[in-house]
């Protein structure tokens, strides 16, 4: 099409070139009478045609030029890399890739990641300090149960104990200039709480295995993740692999209450050790597979929301309850919230936004990508960026598949926590709220702390109360005080996903479809929760929460925090094939 308006702009102009000459003349350069008549009218026609040509190109043809430019911009932002197969295959590696195709493997592998999940290790909410606490103690058993179910990894590896609990293992490669390649997963699990152990059905510590599925708590979050990489670790070891580029294991054990203790410490420790940004490559648990708009996509997190919790005190004077005023600080605290749940936070999608180039992917490959979408997602990119003080229709159509995806495109609000009063005869004179927000891509906790300001402000003067802002002011009788919680976390720097350079996201794509088949896509996600992640951004710019293991049929989390917490087997072995894919890609890749 561009072409064929580029062949007519050139007549044009070649006609119009000549324009002041282009009537015939005689050979002694007079121009014949009824030529001389002729000129005026041929030169008039020829003119407006000219113009009129001229403005229908300068029309249509930007709107061509735009058209293809946006078609090719689809194309490199989802363009799909081939699958990657190491090419250092011996005997022995053949061999082992065989072994873990096999019953034999198979009934290995069961029996250890049933064991794995038999040691309870929970992580409390209001566990003491480490080496104080005795409820920590239980790591110790695990660790002891990983040395003897893995016991090629603890003679090849280097393992060291930070914080007391925190494993880090590392294989050490030939090649010293070369970054680390750094899997994570973490050990602990959520608690199970005694009146739900009834509702299992197999108890949550069995590790119960039923012909096709592992059940018990950590079974899919993340004992699998753990036990899986050591697994591919374990038989690459066995097959007399010896890496070129360093492997590292950073194992944390309090990810479920936020990884202070854990990965709080291992990523200081590594940072230290190999230097900002010193790390080539992380992947730890996170998205997983899912299948939208007809297309079965991998989804490896490569961004996180971010994370705050504002603390709301109400003091208001108590007295006795027969005598109340019209508003105690109960129903003042319920007005407040009331308000601050009303006030939702636009529905915006950032440029920086993963779930952009999900859209992107859908509009390039999915066969039942809606069309409303796709002439949206034209629409948007015609422009160069959207204004989040704009409505965002793009967004706010997306978000019509439901809660789950429209909080991936915006701020949330979750009011947790609140207490108040000690006597039903009593008027209670400290009232306390926690909110929880999970931060969008392209916003700040400012932008929260300045909203619950300004919706207090009215609430504060309303009732004669004291604001205090986030100023850190102690509390004071009959005030509103807001707090930020120490835990705040602003939205994870976003992994590059360009595929026009080799990069580790290059290498991570084209392992998952050697695995899983070149249907697959593979497309960029983002998280809504925050994993151990969270500590190790100075250590890599390239960061992947991404749970490899999938069996080609279900898709969800595996009851993941709630009742029967399971994993099949044919996931489970799927990872350990996609880590050792992984670490030898890695390996011969050229990246740094």
């Amino acid at each position: 099409m561009a072409h064929v308006w580029q062949h007519e702009t050139k007549s044009v102009s070649g006609t119009d070139h000549r324009l002041p000459v282009t009537n015939t003349e005689l050979k002694d350069g007079r121009k014949s009478p009824s030529e001389a008549q002729k000129s005026p009218r041929w030169f008039f026609v020829i003119l407006v045609t000219f113009l009129l040509v001229h403005l229908v190109l300068r029309w249509v043809q930007p709107s061509v030029q735009r058209f293809d430019t946006h078609e090719l911009s689809i194309r490199e932002a989802c363009h799909q890399i081939p699958s990657l197969l190491p090419n250092n295959q011996s005997q022995e590696l053949s061999d082992m890739v065989k072994y873990i195709d096999s019953d034999a493997f198979r009934n290995v592998s069961i029996a250890r990641l049933s064991g794995a999940v038999q040691v309870p290790t929970e992580s409390f909410d209001d566990l003491g300090p480490v080496g104080e606490d005795k409820r920590w103690e239980i790591f110790y058993d695990f660790a002891i149960y990983l040395k003897k179910t893995f016991p090629q990894v603890h003679e090849a590896l280097t393992v060291e104990a930070v914080n007391t609990h925190g494993l880090l293992f590392t294989w050490q490669g030939e090649d010293a200039s070369l970054k680390p390649t750094l899997l994570m997963a973490h050990q602990d699990v959520v608690p199970v709480p005694k009146d739900t152990i009834d509702a299992w059905t197999f108890p949550p510590f069995s590790g119960h295995y039923d012909g096709k599925l592992v059940w018990g708590r950590g079974a899919s979050d993340c004992k699998n993740q753990l036990i899986g990489i050591l697994e591919a670790i374990e038989e690459l070891v066995k097959a007399g692999f010896t890496p070129k580029r360093t492997v590292l294991l950073s194992s944390g054990f309090d990810e479920e209450i936020s990884g202070r203790n854990g990965a709080g410490h291992l990523a200081p420790f590594i940072l230290e050790r190999y230097g900002h940004d010193g790390v080539a490559v992380i992947v730890d648990e996170g998205a997983g597979f899912d299948k939208t708009w007809g297309m079965r996509v991998a989804l490896p997190g490569v961004g996180e929301k971010g994370y705050a919790d504002v603390h709301i005190t109400i003091r208001m004077p108590g007295g006795h309850s027969s005598i109340p005023p019209d508003h105690t600080g109960i129903g003042v605290m319920s007005e407040l919230i009331t308000l601050i749940e009303a006030d939702h936070y636009s529905t915006h999608l950032d440029d920086q936004n993963p779930y952009l180039g999900l859209l992107t992917c859908g509009a390039e490959h999915a066969p039942n990508f809606p069309s409303n979408l796709k002439k949206l997602l034209h629409k948007r990119n015609k422009s160069t960026s959207i204004c989040k003080h704009k409505k965002d229709h793009l967004a706010i159509e997306a978000a019509k598949q439901g809660p789950a995806i429209k909080y991936l495109m915006q701020t949330s609000i979750a009011a947790d926590v609140i207490n108040g009063g000690v006597k039903v005869n009593a008027l209670p004179e400290r009232t306390t709220a926690i909110i929880n927000h999970r931060i969008n891509v392209g916003e700040h906790s400012s932008d929260i702390h300045d909203k619950i300001a300004k919706l207090a402000k009215p609430i504060a003067k309303k009732y004669n109360l004291t604001l205090h802002a986030f100023d850190n002011a102690k509390e004071s009788p009959r005030s509103i005080m807001l707090y930020a919680d120490p835990n705040t976390l602003e939205p994870a720097p976003v992994t590059p996903t360009d595929t026009r350079l080799d990069s580790p996201w290059t290498v991570l794509s084209g392992t998952t479809r050697a695995l899983y088949g070149e249907d697959v896509i593979v497309a960029p996600g983002i998280m809504t929760g925050n994993t151990d992640t969270r500590y190790y951004w100075n250590v890599s710019k390239h960061i992947f929460r991404f749970t490899a293991g999938w069996d080609g049929e279900s898709f969800g989390l595996g009851n993941i925090h709630t009742v029967d917490e399971f994993v099949s087997m044919k996931s489970h072995i799927n990872m350990v094939k996609w880590m050792s894919l992984f670490i030898r890609n890695m390996d011969q890749s050229d990246l740094e």
